[in-house]
């Protein structure tokens, strides 16, 4: 019974612990966010913040509220650095400025090499290996799926 109650309090601290970032716990910022959906997500306003969104950003998905997240994340970050804090993290990244669409242009570039090896790897292994191995049709097909590391 003892192990039990411990077992509840362990998993009762991990969900306090997984509640959020520092920044998005933070009230500026999500202060900041509703007034700036609230302002610019519905309406005319929602069709104005399209009308001058860049076509790249909206194809690859960026709405308006990632649009107020991302604007009141440097909000936030600047009230910190102004009261000599140092700069949290949001929705468990650092905060990087946008290059294009890539919030984290670093990683969307090792994500897009790792994909690059990954599909060498399988067009090496598909040329290596006969079509009539017992297991080659179950690794190419289980080859893209995410977490196969």
């Amino acid at each position: 019974m003892a192990g039990r109650a411990a077992r509840l309090v362990l998993l009762a601290g991990a969900a306090a612990l997984a509640s959020g970032s520092q920044g998005d716990r933070e009230p500026v910022y999500r202060d900041c966010v509703l007034q700036c959906e609230e302002r610019n997500c519905s309406g005319s306003a929602l069709r104005h913040f399209r009308s001058r969104q860049p076509i790249y950003m909206s194809l690859t998905g960026w709405t308006c509220r990632d649009d107020c997240k991302y604007e009141c994340m440097w909000v936030t970050v600047d009230l910190y650095l102004q009261e000599g804090h140092r700069v949290p993290q949001f929705h468990g990244k650092w905060p990087f400025s946008r290059f294009l669409f890539f919030q984290e242009p670093a990683s969307a570039m090792a994500s897009f090499l790792n994909g690059l090896a990954s599909l060498m790897m399988l067009c090496r292994y598909r040329t290596s290996v006969p079509a009539s191995s017992p297991m080659y049709h179950t690794c190419v097909a289980f080859a893209w799926l995410p977490g196969r590391r």
